[in-house]
């Protein structure tokens, strides 16, 4: 299963999820939704600009369990 941990990278990097969505120029509540863990398809372009924001690794806000 695939999950989004957006609320830990979040935490590590001192962020809240208001500021993100300011940060990335997306929506708060699709910021939200990826937070809860509520998005049933990924959007690359929104990954792609979490993780620019973070500047971190796809890794640190994706994790697969068996």
């Amino acid at each position: 299963m695939v999950r989004i941990c957006l609320d830990k990278a979040l935490e590590k990097h001192g962020m809240s999820r208001y500021e993100l969505a300011k940060r990335t120029g997306i929506q708060y509540q699709i910021i939200d939704n990826y937070y809860k863990n509520r998005v049933k398809r990924y959007d690359s372009y929104v990954l792609d600009r979490i993780c620019l924001t973070l500047n971190c690794d796809i890794g640190e806000i994706i994790e697969f369990n068996n």
